[in-house]
């Protein structure tokens, strides 16, 4: 084997090898788009065969939500960063929410998961991940996701799980259907989406 090929054997190399498929995916999205490109493509890509694929994702759903949910841990680290010092917890939801939309948008990758070809595909994915729902149950209620994002936490309950749900669906709305500008969109999240999950202010 080439210095310049990727090992694919042993079991303390799994997370790595699964880690750089998704690595290679992202390639492949951001010159593709995300709904042309299949799992052969992902496999020669990756210099893996397809059998070893599939030993890491049984499918390309499974792939694309391997992808989401990672992203999504990395994104709500970056919300939790910047919201951090935000002390009221109504402005901490809302720029924790804006923040979201804006870390999608200006990611070059991730923006290609919300162009009309993909967007259904994004959206779906967003809104079934019980770790994207996690995330947003502990903004909510902590105001940093990013704990949820690194390990498994009981669940919240029905309630929360449902304030998640929203707080998602709003984040995926406006990725979808952009307000008219910033100011807008600010707008429409402290006036309307903060207070229905929070309370008033």
């Amino acid at each position: 084997m080439t210095s310049g090929t990727p090992t694919w054997l042993g079991d303390d190399r799994a997370a790595m090898a699964a880690n750089r498929i998704l690595d290679v995916a992202a390639e492949l999205f951001l010159t593709h788009g995300v709904a042309p490109v299949n799992m052969n493509q992902i496999a020669a890509a990756a210099g893996c065969s397809r059998a070893t694929l599939y030993r890491y994702f049984a499918s390309r759903a499974d792939l694309h939500l391997a992808y989401v949910e990672r992203e999504a841990r990395t994104l709500a680290k970056q919300v939790a960063h910047q919201v951090s010092g935000v002390v009221d917890v109504h402005e901490r939801m809302t720029e924790a929410i804006l923040a979201a939309v804006e870390g999608v948008r200006t990611d070059p990758v991730l923006r290609t998961w919300f162009v009309p070809e993909s967007a259904a595909l994004a959206g779906a994915l967003g809104a079934s991940s019980a770790l994207v729902n996690r995330i947003a149950v502990a903004f909510v209620h902590d105001g940093d996701g990013s704990s949820a994002a690194d390990h498994t936490t009981a669940d919240p309950g029905t309630e929360s799980n449902l304030e998640g749900r929203f707080v998602v669906r709003v984040i995926l709305s406006l990725l979808m259907t952009p307000g008219a500008d910033a100011t807008e969109e600010r707008e429409l999240v402290r006036r309307f989406v903060t207070p229905s999950v929070l309370g008033p202010n």
